[in-house]
């Protein structure tokens, strides 16, 4: 594997690994009374901090696909996360969510004209059962809305993602995740303060969890992930299924929960749908790009026909 495609995958694998951290912060730092309002107040402040860095304002003639983009990855993802991760367990919702590989692989026939392998789908639902084993237990409380809310989150990143590589170059990645958070956080924004109206006054912990998710969380996280995107391919979707591992990691040495054997299996399950889904997807252009090369080279020893 080349070393420049090897750096942009360890680099894009940062930004679900702190998406990881986001249940964890909502939980114990933010108002969970107000997830749409947290959704808004997390992407809008962290697409002007971006936008400030360089980008400036949005062209017009892509404002229309940059909003799409700003309300399928982040308006209303961000909106349908929170409230599953209000009305879900951490694990429950990340577990469902861990779908989104699969779907990218589904969306990217229709909308990219890319016929998804058997074995991709297979990386897929391996790490989607990976994920169950991970985190899923018999305490575990489905709810129908919270359940709906993730499957909806799921489906809407997707989207998103595969758009994304669809358009092409609309911008550099650090002015496509400014405009799509900016715009995103922008349209979510009144409709949290109509729904749930303001929250309580804001404390120092409560501060203290906006800055880090506004800045790290989102505002690197995104900026990483659409770079990432850029360089790599919508397939790069499988790299989020490091984002619940991350998750239960975290709940193990801050909240105390450690892995059980069965767990175990799960996160190498994981690991090796990441790793496998990732090698899958660069292999079919490489045989590809063999196969034009044979042609336009034919050996010596074969007749070339017409």
């Amino acid at each position: 594997m080349p070393f420049n495609r090897l750096a942009a995958m360890l680099a894009t694998a940062l930004a679900p690994m702190l998406w990881g951290t986001t249940y964890l912060v909502f939980t114990q730092t933010l108002p969970v009374g107000h997830p749409l309002l947290v959704g808004a107040l997390r992407a809008l402040p962290a697409g002007v901090l971006l936008t400030l860095l360089g980008p400036g304002l949005p062209p017009r003639d892509k404002l229309l696909r940059l909003l799409a983009l700003g309300l399928a990855n982040i308006g209303v993802f961000f909106a349908l996360l929170f409230v599953a991760a209000q009305r879900l367990p951490g694990g429950v919702a990340a577990t469902i969510m861990s779908a989104q590989p699969l779907v990218v692989a589904l969306l990217a026939w229709p909308l990219l004209a890319r016929k998804p392998r058997p074995a991709q789908l297979a990386a897929a639902l391996a790490g989607s059962v990976g994920v169950g084993l991970l985190i899923l237990g018999p305490a575990a409380k489905l709810d129908a809305v919270g359940v709906v809310a993730a499957l909806a989150a799921a489906l809407s990143m997707a989207m998103g993602t595969v758009l994304i590589e669809r358009w092409g170059r609309i911008g550099t990645p650090l002015a496509v995740a400014a405009w799509q958070l900016a715009l995103g956080g922008l349209v979510l924004l009144p409709v949290a303060l109509f729904v749930e109206g303001l929250p309580p006054a804001l404390t120092v912990r409560n501060a203290v969890g906006f800055a880090y998710l506004i800045v790290i969380g989102t505002a690197l996280g995104y900026w990483l992930w659409v770079r990432g995107i850029g360089m790599l391919g919508a397939d790069v979707t499988f790299l989020s299924l490091l984002s619940p591992l991350t998750a239960t990691v975290l709940g193990a040495l801050v909240l105390g929960e450690w892995f059980s054997p069965m767990q175990t299996g799960g996160a190498v399950l994981i690991l090796g749908a990441t790793v496998a889904g990732m090698a899958l997807s660069r292999r079919a252009p490489r045989v590809r790009s063999a196969l034009a090369n044979s042609v336009q080279h034919p050996s010596p020893g074969r007749r070339q026909t017409r």
